[in-house]
């Protein structure tokens, strides 16, 4: 039934949503948010990205003001209270029936579309018609559900923004986090400025991937990309456990399940300039891979040749670039 839902309200919201969103939409993901920023950072004239970071996001959301929001667009009685109900359901935590006042319930098929529907009215329609207009330079939103960067030309325009946000987002129950909400100099003078004051560039960490300025083949100014050092070792240690708990599994079947995880990881992270990422990410599955191989017999550790005869015959899926450019100039 929730699934029904989603599909009559994506008819309604998609003639409302803005295109700086990416979240749970049709025909939309991730990448196209990469791609956007990377255009934002790299084609037009950024200096300053603010980095947003709503602690608690899902558990925040305000029940009463999210159904006001829906209230706009839906008039029908049934479906508001089928939506009353299902963001009011509670979560069984050992043994116990947990009721909270927040929150539209993680995990349930409608939750990503509402909390869409709650960042469009608190973050973006706002943004876009009232923040906009008030600000010298010009600026730019990606968001994907509640991860965004905000993109200004100036920093002054950028500070501006910071300071009013936090009232924003309080007077609809959430919080900035203090520390991963920052504001970054990211743009085609970031580098230049930053070697003048002695320090080292900033970077900018957005939906598993570290930006980086850099200068083309040409020495035109673009952006790099590279898996953020905390997914990296996630990925590893996800890996790791599993070959632990798997090792006296048959070796062919060790290697399909590895190579169903690596082919997830290039899936995600094979962006060009991430190469040198997921090359090292497979070496180091290799080593993995070998150590507990090699503890499948007390005493007779795997030797490098031995190790290097099963990956003739099983061998590991090798890395490769999923994503190819967006177009021909965008890496000019």
């Amino acid at each position: 039934m929730q699934k029904a839902m989603v599909e009559i309200l994506n008819a309604i919201y998609e003639q409302d949503f803005l295109d700086c969103s990416y979240g749970f939409r049709p025909g939309r993901g991730q990448h196209q948010a990469l791609d956007e920023v990377r255009r934002v950072i790299c084609t037009r004239p950024t200096g300053w990205i603010l980095e947003l970071d709503i602690t608690a996001y899902f558990d925040s959301i305000v029940r009463k003001q999210l159904m006001e929001m829906i209230e706009k667009r839906v008039r029908d009685g049934s479906v508001l209270r089928l939506i009353r109900k299902w963001i009011q359901v509670g979560v069984i935590e050992e043994g116990r029936l947990l009721v909270s006042e927040t929150g539209t319930g993680q995990g349930q098929t409608i939750s990503p579309l509402l909390a869409n529907i709650y960042l469009h009215y608190v973050l973006d329609e706002w943004y876009e018609n009232e923040v906009k207009p008030r600000l010298r330079g010009e600026v730019h939103e990606i968001r994907f559900a509640d991860d965004a960067v905000l993109c200004f030309q100036y920093k002054e325009d950028a500070e501006n923004v910071m300071e009013v946000l936090p009232k924003r987002f309080a007077k609809y129950g959430l919080t900035l986090h203090p520390e991963k909400t920052r504001l970054v100099e990211l743009g085609r003078y970031a580098e230049e400025n930053a070697k003048r004051q002695g320090k080292k560039p900033c970077t900018l960490d957005f939906l598993g991937l570290t930006h980086i300025c850099a200068r083309s083949r040409k020495g035109k100014f673009t952006v790099h990309v590279r898996t953020m050092k905390k997914r990296f070792r996630r990925g590893l240690t996800a890996i790791a456990e599993w070959c632990q708990e798997n090792r006296h599994m048959p070796v062919d079947e060790q290697q399909k399940t590895l190579n169903a995880k690596l082919r997830g990881h290039y899936q995600y992270y094979g962006r060009p300039t991430n190469y040198r990422s997921i090359w090292r990410f497979f070496r180091e599955v290799l080593h993995t891979w070998r150590k507990w191989l090699s503890r499948r017999t007390r005493g007779n550790g795997m030797t490098w040749e031995k190790y290097a005869a099963i990956l003739r015959k099983h061998p590991l899926l090798l890395p490769r670039i999923v994503h190819p450019w967006r177009s021909a100039e965008s890496h000019a």
